[in-house]
């Protein structure tokens, strides 16, 4: 028995692709409403199918931020800056909370 990956498609050339795309488009066109209601119907009902919607409009990602940072260039001492990467990770949140607090602003949320 063949496997999957032993399995190659034909090589379509430009005319082909075209072809084809041309005959799909005029076969969607020519679809009726009832064929077409019958078709989401049985899709619908199988339990195995999945909604291209839910596939298609998910975000990947982390959520924006409700108050997203800016990027600067800033121009340090280069002892400020060991400084504070000697304490680790989370360098740059930590030079955030002292500027805050050398300005007179709450630590942020």
């Amino acid at each position: 028995m063949k496997r999957t990956s032993d399995i190659r498609r034909p090589r379509l050339t430009p005319a082909e692709r075209e072809e084809a795309r041309r005959r799909a488009r005029r076969s969607l066109a020519e679809t009726s409403d009832a064929e077409d209601a019958a078709i989401t119907a049985a899709a619908e009902a199988d339990p195995d199918a999945q909604p291209a919607d839910d596939l298609f409009g998910r975000k990947v990602g982390r959520p924006p931020a409700a108050n997203p940072k800016k990027q600067i260039a800033l121009r340090v001492d280069p002892e400020v800056l060991e400084r504070f990467k000697a304490d680790g990770p989370g360098w740059q949140s930590r030079m955030n909370d002292a500027l805050r607090k050398a300005v007179g602003l709450k630590k942020a949320v």
